[in-house]
């Protein structure tokens, strides 16, 4: 078994820890709200053992620094291409889930030439979510908490009520709840009471509402060319499964799995069919 190692690089103005295993082509896993490297431990496993796997802490989180500065989806995409650059590699195999996964389309859309393959977990094309978070009621009342954690201060209060009681129940409110033991949750809870680490997380959704459109796909792009395996677990409750069908337009080449049983966090509720779909997609 790979060994999971911890490292640092100084990138694109900040220090980014990222955990890294195995050896061969780069595979690059960006996490999403409110998690960290961890969120990928069962991806990491299984696939180290063909790939060089990385799993960094994005911007803000953990034990990456978190500056006042810097959460627009185009600095983000930023520190993608330098840790890809700094790892030594061209290209990375991209993995995004949540925020993640918006980082990893503005990543494909504005710098195809380096994503081999991208996939996503439960994050619709963002030109789609823009135009869902318009004309759909549902998604509108599934994403009221985007407008919330935009606002100054209350978020913070409010998530840290309770021990992190909210992070809590979005986790254990997951279609598979045995997903998450009390040690993953107290780990969670752990990175978020990082000083400084919460409002950071919160900081991308803050950028993202100062942003708009523009705040979403980074660039002028809207059309991803990279081919791309889209993993769903079907029963969201933050995304709705009709965001499937409204990325197909943005996408050239586009394989979709929908997994039942399954909700958002896909990756820790169905590790081994996330990981079997990912080791064909990749190979």
């Amino acid at each position: 078994m790979n060994k999971l190692q911890h490292n640092y690089l100084e990138i694109n103005g900040i220090k980014m820890h990222y955990v890294t295993a195995g050896q061969g082509p780069l595979v690059l896993f960006l996490h999403g709200f409110p998690e960290f490297w961890y969120s990928w431990r069962h991806q990491l496993a299984a696939l180290a053992d063909q790939f060089t796997v990385v799993a960094p802490d994005q911007r803000g989180y953990h034990q990456t620094d978190k500056p006042s500065w810097g959460y627009e989806i185009d600095v983000l995409v930023a520190d993608v291409v330098a840790l890809i650059e700094a790892l030594g590699h061209q290209q990375a195999l991209l993995v995004g889930h949540d925020w993640g996964g918006a980082v990893a389309w503005a990543t494909a859309m504005n710098y195809p030439h380096r994503v081999r393959r991208l996939a996503i977990l439960n994050t619709p094309h963002p030109v789609a979510f823009a135009k869902e978070l318009r004309t759909n009621r549902q998604q509108q009342q599934r994403s009221l908490y985007m407008g919330l954690f935009s606002l100054p201060f209350l978020p913070e209060l409010l998530l840290k009520a309770g021990d992190y009681a909210l992070i809590d129940l979005a986790l254990t409110s997951a279609t598979r709840p045995d997903a998450f033991s009390e040690d993953d949750l107290d780990a969670y809870k752990d990175a978020l009471s990082v000083p400084g680490a919460l409002t950071a997380a919160l900081n991308w959704y803050r950028a993202a509402a100062r942003g708009g459109m523009q705040g979403l796909t980074g660039g002028k792009v809207r059309r991803c060319e990279v081919p791309t395996c889209l993993i769903w677990g079907e029963d969201d409750p933050y995304l709705g499964v009709e965001l499937i069908e409204a990325t197909r337009p943005y996408v050239t080449d586009l394989m979709v799995h929908r997994l039942p049983g399954a909700g958002h966090w896909v990756q820790q509720e169905a590790p081994e069919e996330v990981n079997r779909l990912l080791g064909q997609f990749f190979t």
